[in-house]
C-alpha cells in the first residue's frame, strides 16, 4: 500500500472550527478574530487579562547541523505537542510562518510531515493571514521614503553610499541580489545601486518576532537606522517621518495566527525570520500568550543549536524575560552518519546503503556533532532532551549507542516514531520531556551585554562553534569602532552564517576543530536591537535551484492544491 503524501494526509484530516479550538484554551470570541473557519488572530489585549495566571513549562525545540537528509524538527515539535495533549498535560505549539521562497524552492513546505503537521497545511505554507506580505509592504514603504527623500532635496543630507536599507520580496530570486535604481531621467529618482532581500531577512521581521507591544514596535520602527549622513551620524526611520505609517501597516500582523495539527492540538503560528542571517524564532508575543494558556508551550528555533538555540537564549529570552524549562535536541541516525563525512547524498539517486544499513562505527564518529550541540546548550544552565526521530531502517544497536552517547554528554535520550503515529508516536518523548522540565535549572545567558562586541563575538564562536579564535577583516574592524562610537555596542549578537557546518565553512562536518572564524562585516538592526556579524559568504536572498519544488504544485479542477510538499 502506497504512503500517502504529506498533502494527502493533511487533506484528509478532520479539523475542528477555529472556535473550539479557541474555547478549549479558554478564549472568548472577543479575544480573537476569525479568518476563515480554521485560522484566526489573537487580540493582544488577551495578555492584560492573563497577565497574573502562572506560567507553563517552556521547552525549545533544536537540533543537530542539518544535512540534506532532514532531521524532522518541526514534525518532532507537533509530534511532541500532542503527545503532551495524549498525557493529558494541555499543550501550544508555536512555530514559524514559512517563507515562500523556500515553499517554492528547495525545502517545500514547513508544516511539518507525516501525521504530525500543522493544517490546513496548504494555508499554513501559502500567505496565512498575510502577515508576511504586510512585512514585505511596511519594509519596502521606508524604502520608497528613503528614495523619495533624496530626490526632493535631501534636508537630512543623507550620504547615499551609506545606505543600508535595501528592498525585499518573498520569492527567491537571485537576479535581484544587485539592482540598480532612479534610470529613466530626472522624473524617477536619484540613480544607486541597491538590492533585494527576502522578505523574512527583513529588519521588519526580525521587530516583528521580538516586539513586545503595539508602543513597543512602534518604538522600534523608529529606531531602524537605514544609513548615516555626510558627518557619519545615523538616520533612522523616524527623523524620515516614517515609522508611525509603518506601525499602521503592521497593526494586524502584530496579532499571532491561531491553527491546529492534525490531532486538534493548539498551534500558534507567528513570524518567520531565517535562522542563519536572523535569529530564526517565532514571536515573543506568541509565546507570551501561549505560556499564560497551556501547561506546556513547546517552540522550536531554527536550523542546529549553534543558530536559532543559540539566538533563542541569547536574543529571544533576553528581550521576553521568558525562562525555558529544556532543550529538546533533534537527531536522526542516518544524518548521524551523514556528519562522519563518509557518505554523500546526490539528489535524485538512492541513498548510499551505509546510511540505512547497521554502521555502528560511522555513527559514533558522526556523533560528534550530536555531543556539541548538547554541549551547547548546556552552556545555558538547561536540562537537554535527545529526541531521536525513528526510521524503519534504525536498528535496535544503533539506537543503544546514540542514548548511551547522550547519556554521556549529560542529556537524556528518548525515541520517537511521531511522523509515522502522530502523537501517539511520541509519547515516550513527552514522558522523558515533561521529566526533565522538572528538574532544576540554572538558566544563564552566554554573556553580559556590557562586553566589548569583539568579546561578544569571540565567546560564542569558541564556546559554540568550537573556534580557535576569530580574524576581523578590515570592513568589519571599521564597524566595531563605528557602532561603539555610535552607541550600539551594548547589544546582542546575531551571527549570520552557514546552517550547514559548526564553522563558518559549509563543508567541514561532524564536529570541526583548528579552525578560525573570519567576520567579513557587521551590520546594525537597531530596531530589532541586535549586531550581526557576517561570517565568511552570507546570502540574503537565496536563488532557486534548477527543479525549484513549485514546478509540482499545481490546483485539480476542483481547486484543491497539489504538490505541496
Amino acid at each position: 500500500m502506497a504512503v500517502p503524501s504529506d498533502l494527502e494526509i493533511a487533506q484528509a484530516a478532520k479539523l475542528k472550527h477555529i472556535r473550539e479550538i479557541a474555547e478549549g484554551l479558554g478564549l472568548t470570541e472577543d479575544d480573537f478574530e476569525y479568518y476563515g473557519k480554521y485560522k484566526a488572530k489573537i487580540n493582544l489585549e488577551v495578555l492584560d487579562r492573563l497577565k497574573d495566571k502562572p506560567n507553563g513549562k517552556y521547552i525549545d525545540v533544536t537540533a543537530i547541523t542539518p544535512t540534506p537528509l532532514g532531521e524532522g524538527k518541526t514534525t518532532t515539535t507537533v509530534g511532541l505537542g500532542m503527545a503532551m495533549e495524549k498525557l493529558g498535560k494541555r499543550s501550544i505549539i508555536v512555530i514559524r510562518q514559512p517563507s515562500l521562497g523556500p515553499v517554492f524552492g528547495i525545502k517545500g513546505g514547513a508544516a511539518g510531515g507525516g501525521y504530525s503537521q500543522i493544517v490546513p497545511m496548504e494555508d499554513f505554507n501559502l500567505h496565512l493571514t498575510g502577515d508576511i506580505h504586510a512585512i514585505s509592504l511596511t519594509h519596502n514603504l521606508l524604502a520608497a521614503f528613503i528614495d523619495n527623500h533624496l530626490m526632493h532635496g535631501n534636508k537630512l543630507d543623507i550620504d547615499p553610499q551609506s545606505i543600508l536599507w535595501r528592498r525585499v520580496v518573498d520569492v527567491s530570486d537571485r537576479s535581484l541580489r544587485n539592482i540598480v535604481i532612479g534610470l529613466g531621467g530626472k522624473d524617477n529618482g536619484i540613480p544607486r545601486e541597491t538590492g533585494f532581500d527576502i522578505s523574512v531577512a527583513s529588519e521588519v521581521m526580525a521587530i516583528l518576532a521580538l516586539t513586545t507591544s503595539l508602543k513597543d514596535m512602534r518604538e522600534r520602527f523608529g529606531r531602524i537606522v537605514i544609513g548615516t549622513n555626510r558627518a557619519g551620524k545615523a538616520i533612522t526611520a523616524e527623523d524620515l517621518k516614517c515609522a508611525g505609517a509603518m506601525t499602521v501597516l503592521m497593526r494586524d500582523a502584530i496579532k499571532p495566527n491561531l491553527m491546529q495539527t492534525l490531532e486538534n492540538t493548539p498551534a500558534i503560528v507567528h513570524a518567520g525570520p531565517f535562522a542563519n542571517i536572523a535569529h530564526g524564532n517565532s514571536s515573543i508575543i506568541a509565546d507570551q500568550i501561549a505560556i499564560k494558556l497551556s501547561d506546556y508551550v513547546i517552540t522550536e528555533s531554527g536550523f542546529g543549536a549553534d543558530l536559532g538555540a543559540e539566538k533563542f537564549m541569547d536574543i529571544k529570552c533576553r528581550y521576553s524575560g521568558l525562562v525555558p524549562n529544556c532543550a529538546v535536541v533533534v537527531a536522526t541516525i542516518r544524518a548521524l552518519k551523514m556528519h562522519s563525512g563518509q557518505f554523500k547524498v546526490v539528489a535524485g539517486k538512492p541513498l548510499d546503503p551505509g546510511l540505512i544499513q547497521e554502521n555502528l562505527a560511522a555513527l559514533e564518529k558522526g556523533s560528534a556533532n550530536l555531543i556539541k550541540q548538547i554541549e551547547n546548550m548546556r552552556l545555558f544552565g538547561v536540562p537537554v532532551v535527545v529526541a531521536i526521530n525513528s526510521f524503519i531502517t534504525d536498528t535496535p544497536a544503533e539506537i543503544a549507542l546514540v542514548k548511551k552517547i547522550s547519556e554521556q554528554a549529560g542529556a537524556t535520550a528518548a525515541v520517537s516514531d511521531h511522523w509515522a503515529r502522530g502523537g501517539a508516536g511520541a509519547i515516550e518523548l513527552a514522558e522523558v520531556v515533561s521529566a526533565a522540565c522538572e528538574q532544576p535549572s540554572d538558566f544563564k545567558f552566554l554573556y553580559p551585554l556590557e562586553m566589548s562586541i569583539k568579546e561578544k563575538i569571540e565567546i560564542i564562536a569558541k564556546k559554540v562553534y568550537g573556534a580557535d579564535g576569530v580574524t576581523y577583516l578590515p570592513a568589519a574592524e571599521k564597524k566595531v569602532k563605528q557602532y561603539t562610537e555610535m552607541g550600539y555596542a551594548n547589544l546582542p549578537i546575531c551571527m549570520a552564517k552557514t546552517h550547514l557546518s559548526l564553522s563558518h565553512d559549509q563543508n567541514l562536518k561532524g564536529r570541526p576543530s583548528g579552525f578560525t572564524v573570519p567576520i567579513r562585516d557587521i551590520r546594525l538592526s537597531a530596531g530589532a536591537g541586535f549586531l550581526y556579524p557576517l561570517l565568511g559568504e552570507m546570502r540574503t536572498m537565496p536563488g532557486l535551484p534548477s527543479e525549484p519544488a513549485g514546478n509540482k504544485v499545481d490546483v485539480d479542477e476542483n481547486g484543491r492544491v497539489m504538490g505541496l510538499f
